[in-house]
């Protein structure tokens, strides 16, 4: 943060000394972005303030210019579909790993009946392969054929496994949902990947740029290989269900396990009599490697999640269980409109996150949030 002129000049208070925990951190030049951009939305990529950051991003020596942003276009994706039991999910479309979401929620289905530890074993087994899957075969559809086919089914992989990351990332992810009474359900997540990011902020705009370019490949011929105008692979991973009862809006920040997380606790909260605040707060597991913390594949339970035996993973994984409750097993939002028009939300108990609910008011008063 030293080395970034915008963000030590962000995080450093009128004294000289780093802001601390409860200090004010006023942000003049991102709050006068942030009201062009309410006057002009799309100034963003085409307008003053993209032209304002392109020009701090030419001065940190980034070839992206104006017309790279101008060049950006939204899009309506046709999200991916799977059914379970009574249930409908709708995950988000590569190059999001949404992609291998639908084969973890059918496992979950599937193996619902069985014992705590054979249950575990089989969907921490079709984790693995579909990490794998995602690893090999995740990228950008715009461009090239893609193997959707082999993500939303992934093969029996469990000897190839996911590559080590290189580092543990801290990260800067938000997950964000919402549904109203009519029926509309919002499922957001927005992240500048690791910790502050790139770690750059444009002194101009005051906006810290993200490094989810870091996820491309440089491997010729993978699908997510580093061409121009391709999106990189990524783990945000945003899933709507509905069904006869109920419909539901969730999302989680948990990087690479986000579906771990998500067919560990989308089933039960598609449940329409259950707590979600206990669902969520009910221990659970996350496999990997070094993002957790590890040098070798490994199945991270928090306790009560899985008997502390090997006998509850696939072959060859190691288990370790943690103290306590851990960041590390992700944080899930969930807001679900049941049939009879009764609205509930939950956060989870490992975040620091919360739930509105949101009352619209006669006209000419004050709309007012009330917790939910």
């Amino acid at each position: 943060m030293a080395a970034d002129p915008g963000l030590s000049a962000l995080l450093t208070g009128p004294d000289g000394r780093p802001v601390d925990t409860g200090d004010p951190l006023p942000q003049p030049r991102l709050a006068k972005v942030l009201d062009e951009l309410a006057d002009d939305p799309s100034s963003f990529y085409r307008g003053a303030v993209a032209e304002a950051l392109a020009a701090g991003l030419r001065r940190l020596g980034s070839p992206l210019t104006a017309a790279d942003l101008a060049a950006h276009r939204a899009e309506f994706a046709e999200p991916l579909r799977v059914d379970t039991a009574d249930v409908r999910w709708w995950a988000a479309p590569p190059p999001s790993q949404g992609a291998v979401l639908p084969s973890l929620l059918t496992a979950a289905a599937d193996t619902a009946d069985l014992s705590a530890p054979e249950r575990t074993r089989l969907l921490a087994a079709r984790c693995q392969d579909a990490s794998a899957a995602r690893d090999r075969l995740l990228g950008d559809p715009h461009g090239q054929s893609l193997d959707l086919a082999g993500l939303l089914d992934p093969a029996p992989l469990a000897g190839a496994l996911p590559p080590r990351p290189p580092f543990r990332p801290s990260g800067d992810t938000v997950a964000v949902t919402a549904v109203d009474s009519s029926g509309l359900a919002v499922s957001l997540i927005q992240s500048v990947y690791q910790t502050f990011g790139s770690g750059l902020c444009d002194p101009g705009t005051g906006i810290v740029l993200h490094n989810r370019g870091s996820a491309f490949s440089l491997v010729p011929g993978h699908p997510g290989v580093l061409r121009p105008g391709a999106r990189p692979p990524h783990t945000l991973c945003p899933v709507i269900g509905s069904s006869g009862a109920l419909l539901l809006a969730a999302g989680c920040q948990g990087g690479r396990a986000q579906p771990q997380i998500l067919a560990q606790t989308l089933p039960a909260l598609a449940d329409p009599d259950a707590d979600p605040v206990a669902v969520l707060a009910r221990p659970r597991w996350v496999i990997g490697a070094r993002d957790i913390g590890f040098e070798e594949q490994t199945l991270l339970a928090e306790p009560g999640s899985v008997p502390a035996s090997t006998a509850s993973a696939p072959p060859g994984l190691p288990v370790v269980v943690s103290d306590t409750p851990t960041d590390l097993a992700g944080h899930v939002q969930v807001v679900r409109l049941a049939r009879d028009g009764r609205l509930d939300a939950a956060s989870d108990p490992r975040a620091d996150g919360g739930t509105v609910r949101h009352t619209p008011s006669a006209p000419g008063t004050t709309p007012e949030g009330t917790p939910a």
